[in-house]
């Protein structure tokens, strides 16, 4: 087994649980449960939010594990690996269908056995919920603006137009108008929520959007990052009422 240890910031290095001290209880972990340890890789000052594939140490184990040179990877905590479910999940299947494992200590996961296949289905299962009342939330918020028919600002909500003018996209101050939906927009937003009940990002629904061809029809470019977390945003803030 190859070890990975990580610490988020020079603060947590030097008053948390610091890097030497996971590796002594990587060490002790695997004496205890008679596997051989064969080195450790880490990270310092590194968030767990971090993709994985941008983090040096964490590279260098799964490259080696990869490659055969381990039999898998083994780590403290979870959220030592990454705070990501979906990227944790994402590992969990690269290893169960190229025949290596990982290991958890404190969660006491270990995907070679049953028990430690049946937690991770479990993360499994809290992420699809979570990714479905992402959605159920952002399609409600829809839902609310079209059931109101009106605009509740000088600028019209993505994906309605004042009715009889589907060219407008503002009101004057004050104005109060009934709305209706824009079936180019709507398709837009829906394929939004689509990519983020996938648990995609603002940056990589952007870049989806932007590859298939798909422009913002308000702006006639393509979209950025800012402008689909806004979106995004907003729906949700419509629904939660915040």
């Amino acid at each position: 087994m190859i070890g990975y240890v990580r610490v988020s910031t020079e603060d947590q290095a030097q008053h948390g649980v610091s890097l030497a001290a996971q590796r002594e209880r990587l060490a002790a972990h695997a004496s205890a449960h008679g596997y051989d340890l064969i080195g450790v890789e880490g990270d310092e000052g590194v968030s767990g939010k971090v993709d994985p594939r941008k983090r040096p140490g964490l590279s260098r184990a799964l490259a080696l594990v990869r490659d055969g040179g381990a039999d898998g990877l083994v780590f403290l905590k979870l959220d030592r690996l990454s705070r990501s479910v979906r990227d944790i999940l994402k590992l969990a299947d690269e290893a169960k269908r190229r025949g290596w494992h990982i290991a958890s200590v404190h969660e006491h996961i270990d995907t070679s056995t049953a028990s430690g296949k049946f937690t991770l289905g479990v993360l499994a299962l809290l992420a699809e919920m979570e990714r479905d009342q992402i959605s159920e939330r952002t399609t409600m918020g829809m839902q609310q603006v079209a059931r109101e028919g009106r605009a509740r600002s000088r600028f019209l909500p993505f994906g309605h137009r004042i009715e009889g003018e589907p060219d407008a996209t503002t009101l004057s101050s004050g104005e109060r108008r009934p709305l209706v939906e824009h079936a180019e927009e709507m398709a837009i937003l829906r394929r939004m929520i689509d990519l983020k009940s996938a648990g995609l990002g603002a940056q990589r629904i952007a870049k989806t959007l932007n590859a298939e061809g798909t422009l913002n029809p308000r702006t006639g470019r393509e979209w950025t990052t800012p402008n689909v977390a806004g979106l995004l945003r907003t729906r949700l803030n419509r629904r939660t009422g915040s």
